[in-house]
């Protein structure tokens, strides 16, 4: 099982921007953002495979962008035009042919 190691959570202003980080201890074949709001189920924010396809939620379409670097076992996750709704704690999962590991999450906070 690897180990994941999320980073680039904060506080932002409604329109700004972060970039997450997520590090992974060994190769994957999947990695993808999940984020979840007080009181609310984890949600899909974005997946990508190790060949690149990317897969998006509804709600991040157009303003998130996923991406990954195979050499670095790391998928970022570019947030553009946030806005409050988009504060949750933000959490990296990973897929190898064996097993799924969860990262801790990292804090989102967006200010309006």
């Amino acid at each position: 099982q690897v180990q994941l190691v999320e980073s680039g959570g904060g506080l932002v202003q409604a329109g700004g921007s972060l970039r997450l980080s997520c590090a992974a201890s060994g190769s994957t074949f999947s990695m993808g953002w999940y984020r979840q709001a007080p009181g609310k189920q984890r949600e899909l924010v974005a997946t990508i495979s190790r060949g690149g396809s990317t897969n998006y939620g509804d709600s991040v379409k157009g303003r998130f962008t996923i991406s990954r670097d195979n050499a670095k076992n790391t998928v970022y996750l570019q947030m553009n035009s946030l806005q409050p709704e988009d504060t949750a704690v933000y959490y990296c999962k990973a897929i190898t042919l064996s097993s799924s590991s969860w990262g801790q999450g990292t804090q989102v906070t967006v200010s309006s």
